[in-house]
C-alpha cells in the first residue's frame, strides 16, 4: 500500500531547517566549524547554540581565512573542512579560499546562508548569487529554499567532497529554508547516479604499464599530491625499492616520501633540485603517479620528456592526456593501481642510473646548497633559518608555508619525515595561506607542533588572524622569513627586467609589537648567534609564539627554470 506523502511518520522529529544542518553535520562526524556569522546565516548559528557539547565553532576574523583554516584542518588530518558563513559579502569572501581548495583538491563543504526564497533576483541586501559566482571552483554547488531538502543536500555534499578526487562543495541556504520546520530523517549518500568517483581498475593497463616497467633501464617515479590523497605512500615505496626506481616529488606530494629515503632524489619544478629536474628528460620511462603535469613541473611542454615513454596514474580522468600525452593511461586510485602493479614488476637494480642522480646532486651541493644552508657571514638567509627548524623539530613537524621565495626555500630544506606534514597552497599560490591554514592545521591534528613559514608580505595579507588564535588558544608557532622585498617579484624583476624594483620594497610594521597586540609573545632576530637559542624558545613555549627572522634582503632562490622554458635550462646561479 503506498502512503500519502503528507502524512506524518511518529517515529520522526519535526525540526527547522537551521537544526537539521546542525543535525546534519553531527551525523557526519563534524566537530569543528570555522565561520562568522552575519544576517542571512543568523538561524543556523541560532540553532549551533545547542549543540556547543558537540560541535566547537571557532570564529575567524576573515571568511577568506575560514577557508584556509579549513583546508589546513582537511589536509592535517584527512577530515572534511567545515565553514560557515553569511550571504553576499561574506560568501564572496570565501571565492579565494575555494579556488584554492579547488586547484589543490582538498574536501571542503561551505555552507553559505542566503536571502529568502521570495527575495531571490530582488538585489535585497547582501543578497549575491553566489552559485554562479562559484561554480567554476567548487566540485558541486547548490541552492537550497526549501527545509525538506537539507538533509539529502549536506549528505550529497559531503560525499562528493571527499570521494574520488576531493574538493570544496557550497551549499547555499535560503532564510525561509532555515526557519521552517519539517519531519527530518538523515541519510548518509553513498551512491550518486552518474557520479563515479572512483575508476574500476583496468587490470589490462596494470600490465601493460609493468610490461614497460620491467623493460625500462631507467625508469622514474613522479610523486603527486594524489599519492597523499589515497594514503599511497607505502604501496610507492615497495614499488619504488622492489624496482629500484628513484621517485621525485612534486610541491604538493612533498612529505609522501621520507627526505632521507635512499631512492628520493628531491623536489620537482622551477624552483625544484637540480637532479630530478635534469633526469627527467634523461628516463626511458615516466611514472607519473597522482599529479597533473603543473606548468611549474613541466617547463616547455614540448621538451617535456619527450624520449620517455609515459605510464600516468590518475584518478581523474580529466587529467588524463590534458598536458602530457601518457603511452599507458591508468585511470585509478593511485594506491589500488601501485597495489596491483607491484607483484607485476620485476625486481632490479640500477646502479648507473642511480648515481647519475647523485653526480648531478653535487654540482647543486656545492654551488647552490652548502653556501645558503651554512653561511658564516652576512645577513642570516633563509635556507639556514629552514635548516635549524628542520633541526631543532627532528623533521616532525607540520610545516605551513606561504606562497613566494619562503615557500620554496622551505620546500626544499625542511626534511620531511611524515606524510601529510607539508601544507601549502600549490596550484593557486594563495598570498596569506599560511597563517589561517597553520591555525586550522593546529586544531586538526593537536598533538602535533605546527609551525608556519611566511613571508612578510604573505603576513600582512591575514594577520587578523592572530585574534582568532588568542581567542581559541592555538599553540600555532609562526616564522615570518622578513626581506622587506615582495621577495619572488623582485628576484623575477631583477633577473628578467633589469632590476627594475617596481612596488616590491616594503616598509613594514613592528611584527613583534603587532603580535603582542594580539597577547602573543614574540622575539625579532637579526643576528646569527641569536637564531638558534630564539627557535628552541619558539618551539619550547607553550602555546602561540612568534619569530620574526630579519633575512638577506636580495637572497635570491636556485636552481631556477625561467617560465615556460624547458627544465634543461634549469640554472644553479
Amino acid at each position: 500500500m503506498k502512503t500519502n506523502e503528507s502524512e506524518k511518520r511518529s517515529d520522526l522529529e519535526t525540526i527547522t531547517g537551521a537544526t537539521a544542518v546542525i543535525r546534519s553535520l553531527v551525523a557526519e562526524g563534524v566537530d569543528t566549524i570555522f565561520g562568522y556569522p552575519g544576517g542571512a546565516i543568523m538561524p543556523i548559528y541560532d540553532a549551533l547554540y545547542d549543540f556547543q557539547d558537540q560541535v566547537h565553532h571557532i570564529l575567524v576574523r576573515h571568511e577568506q581565512g575560514a577557508t584556509h583554516a579549513a583546508q589546513g584542518y582537511a589536509r592535517s588530518n584527512g577530515k572534511v573542512g567545515v565553514v560557515f558563513a553569511t550571504s553576499g559579502p561574506g560568501a564572496t569572501n570565501l571565492v579565494t579560499g575555494l579556488a584554492d581548495a579547488y586547484m589543490d583538491s582538498t574536501p571542503m563543504v561551505c555552507i553559505t546562508g542566503q536571502v529568502a526564497a521570495s527575495l531571490l533576483g530582488t538585489d535585497a541586501f547582501q543578497e549575491t548569487d553566489v552559485i554562479n559566482i562559484t561554480t567554476p571552483i567548487t566540485k558541486w554547488n547548490i541552492q537550497v529554499t526549501k527545509a525538506e531538502d537539507i538533509p539529502g543536500a549536506i549528505a550529497k555534499a559531503f560525499y562528493i567532497a571527499r570521494s574520488g578526487r576531493p574538493g570544496p562543495v557550497l551549499v547555499d541556504i535560503t532564510k525561509n529554508a532555515q526557519f521552517a520546520e519539517f519531519e527530518y530523517e538523515y541519510k548518509a549518500c553513498d551512491y550518486i547516479r552518474s557520479y563515479k568517483p572512483v575508476p574500476e581498475l583496468n587490470t589490462t593497463s596494470i600490465e601493460a604499464a609493468a610490461t614497460l616497467i620491467n623493460m625500462a633501464k631507467r625508469p622514474y617515479i613522479l610523486c603527486g599530491h594524489g599519492v597523499l590523497i589515497a594514503g599511497a605512500e607505502k604501496a610507492l615505496l615497495e614499488l619504488a625499492e622492489k624496482a629500484q626506481i628513484p621517485i621525485a616529488s612534486t610541491l604538493l606530494g612533498l612529505s609522501a616520501v621520507p627526505v632521507d629515503h635512499p631512492l628520493y632524489m628531491g623536489f620537482l619544478g622551477m624552483h625544484g633540485n637540480y637532479s630530478p629536474n635534469i633526469n627527467t628528460n634523461e628516463c626511458d620511462v615516466l611514472i607519473a603517479v597522482g599529479m597533473r603535469f603543473d606548468d611549474r613541473v613541466t617547463g616547455d611542454v614540448k621538451t617535456y620528456a619527450s624520449q620517455a615513454k609515459v605510464i600516468h596514474i590518475e584518478i581523474d580522468a580529466a587529467e588524463i592526456n590534458k598536458i602530457i600525452k601518457a603511452d599507458i593511461p591508468v585511470l585509478a586510485d593511485a594506491k589500488a593501481a601501485l597495489e596491483a602493479l607491484i607483484p607485476h614488476v620485476n625486481p632490479a637494480v640500477r646502479p648507473e642510473w642511480l648515481q647519475s642522480f647523485k653526480e648531478l646532486d653535487k654540482q647543486e651541493d656545492e654551488i647552490v646548497n652548502q653556501p645558503e644552508l651554512y653561511p658564516t657571514e652576512g645577513q642570516l638567509k633563509m635556507a639556514e633559518v629552514v635548516r635549524m627548524i628542520s633541526e631543532r623539530t627532528n623533521g616532525e613537524a607540520i610545516l605551513v608555508t606561504d606562497v613566494g621565495q619562503h615557500q620554496m626555500i622551505a620546500s626544499r630544506y625542511y626534511r620531511f619525515k611524515n606524510p601529510n606534514t607539508n601544507i601549502t597552497s600549490g596550484g593557486m599560490g594563495t598570498m596569506g595561506f599560511a597563517l589561517p591554514a597553520a591555525m586550522g592545521a593546529k586544531v586538526g591534528a593537536p598533538h602535533k607542533e605546527v609551525v608556519a613559514v611566511i613571508g612578510d608580505g604573505c603576513f600582512q595579507m591575514t594577520l587578523q588572524e592572530l585574534a582568532t588564535i588568542y581567542q581559541t588558544q592555538i599553540g600555532v608557532k609562526i616564522v615570518i622569513l622578513n626581506n622587506n622585498f615582495l621577495g619572488m617579484v623582485r628576484q623575477w624583476q631583477q633577473l628578467f627586467f633589469d632590476k627594475r624594483y617596481s612596488s616590491t620594497e616594503m616598509t613594514n610594521p613592528d611584527f613583534v609589537q603587532i603580535a603582542k597586540g594580539f597577547f602573543i609573545p614574540g622575539k625579532k632576530v637579526t643576528s646569527r648567534e641569536e637564531i638558534v637559542a630564539a627557535i628552541d624558545e619558539m618551539i619550547s613555549h607553550d602555546g602561540a609564539y612568534l619569530l620574526e627572522v630579519v633575512v638577506e634582503k636580495e637572497d635570491n632562490v636556485f636552481p631556477m627554470i625561467a617560465a615556460g622554458a624547458p627544465i634543461s635550462t634549469i640554472r644553479l646561479q
